[in-house]
């Protein structure tokens, strides 16, 4: 990369720039998924039907973030960022021309072309504002570098949490069309205003980048890319399509009333989760004392939480096997609610780890080999919803999620014995900064 990021407040205000960009894609992003789920369920799409609108969207995320950390260093940041918010603004758009006289097939594979577009979007956004955080950084500072990036995702899910709600209050008010319409056009608006207001400075990229490059070659890169692999799909497995159509189910009767009642009721708890695992993401730093955490610290405490993690969603589904009604539903709000907040503290150090294991000159190259594993464990994750859920209900989505989550905790074990021997080799100094 051919150019010196800006350092003291040009390294702010791009730091602000980058992050508002995000939060406005994040914004659209979270809104056009609620959309999607609840309009298509609404027109009577079993649950697998519901899980195949959203795979292309994660397999074009892996297909993208293997690509795009070679195109942002061929290209620079602040083209793939740009690229991230248009592709967006034609993915909205091009779901208005979806019409209702298509037969299921058809409307399933033009929504998934759409998804596969806004999935491209996604991680060519996500991977330019997390590999900018870790240029901009202040180096001497002691903790900058895992407070910067917690910051920037801990927020970025709290604007995709109000995303959820926006989506669902917008299907209830606007409808389908109209809703796309205005997330495109208010999205085309930031897009040129963060294009004028974008300081200079990131870097422009070097041509003589080689795609090759974007396989790492790090064992540690290697292990915390699979752990985040199976930690997402934990995840996934009961957020993409169980919980929300189990909630669907329990609270809607069918009739319009009980349909809109439902669609705020349901986006209402996405966004308070999303919201809420973002604010912990945020707190991280303090709730885990960063400033006194080596890299090797990270890396421990990353397989405990991990570990914390796993038993959740275990007691969760022997509590579906023996609750039902309102007492089930009751738990399932608290326990997942807690869920978020461990899961929270997983996905913040797995954030940090991969910039601060990530060399300088090759950090895009990194972050989009780890994002590209983030997308493969979502698109497990979303197949595994539909499938478990139609095949099994409640209870088999959580003992998948379970199981994923264990898999992510036993190649969290592998970091910890290897980080002993490479945390030096990859640069622990830099990477506490």
């Amino acid at each position: 990369m051919n150019a010196q990021p800006p350092a003291g407040r040009g390294a702010v205000a791009a730091y602000i720039a980058v992050t508002a960009a995000y939060w406005a894609f994040m914004l659209t992003d979270g809104a056009l998924r609620m959309l999607v789920l609840l309009h298509f369920h609404t027109l009577g799409f079993s649950p697998v039907h519901l899980a195949y609108l959203f795979l292309l969207y994660e397999f074009m995320g892996i297909v993208t973030n293997l690509s795009a950390g070679w195109v942002a260093a061929r290209f620079g940041l602040t083209s793939t960022l740009y690229a991230g918010l248009g592709l967006q603004i034609v993915a909205l758009a091009a779901l208005t021309q979806l019409d209702p006289a298509w037969t299921v097939a058809l409307s399933v594979a033009f929504v998934m072309a759409a998804q596969g577009l806004s999935g491209i979007a996604k991680d060519l956004s996500k991977m330019s504002a997390k590999s900018a955080v870790r240029l901009l950084a202040p180096a001497e500072e002691q903790g900058a570098l895992f407070r910067w990036t917690a910051t920037l995702t801990g927020s970025k899910n709290a604007v995709k949490g109000l995303g959820f709600l926006l989506g669902a209050a917008l299907l209830a008010l606007a409808g389908f069309e109209a809703a796309v319409v205005g997330m495109a056009a208010v999205l085309a608006v930031i897009l040129a205003a963060v294009m004028v207001w974008m300081p200079a400075g990131l870097p422009r990229g070097d041509r003589k980048a080689k795609f090759r490059e974007v396989f790492s070659r790090s064992p540690l890169v290697n292990r915390l890319s699979a752990a985040r692999l199976f930690l997402f799909g934990a995840r996934d497995v009961w957020f993409v399509v169980a919980l929300p159509v189990y909630f669907y189910t329990v609270l809607s009767d069918g009739t319009p009333d009980s349909d809109r009642a439902a669609f705020f009721l349901v986006g209402s708890f996405m966004a308070l989760w999303i919201v809420g695992y973002g604010a912990v993401q945020a707190l991280a730093p303090k709730l885990l004392r960063a400033r006194e955490k080596s890299v090797r610290d990270a890396v421990k405490l990353a397989q405990f939480w991990v570990g914390a993690l796993t038993l959740i969603p275990a007691l969760l589904a022997i509590a579906a096997a023996v609750l039902e009604g309102a007492l089930l539903t009751a738990v399932l709000v608290a326990v997942l609610l807690v869920f978020g907040g461990v899961f929270a503290l997983n996905s913040s150090l797995h954030s940090y780890l991969i910039l601060a294991l990530s060399r300088a000159e090759r950090v895009t190259m990194d972050v989009g080999f780890y994002y590209m594993s983030n997308a493969a464990g979502r698109l497990v994750g979303t197949l595994l919803s539909g499938i478990s859920f139609q095949l099994g209900g409640l209870v088999a989505s959580l003992a998948v999620a379970a199981g994923m989550a264990a898999l992510s905790w036993a190649f969290a074990g592998t970091l910890v014995r290897r980080a002993g021997i490479d945390a030096g080799q990859e640069g622990e100094a830099d990477a506490r900064g």
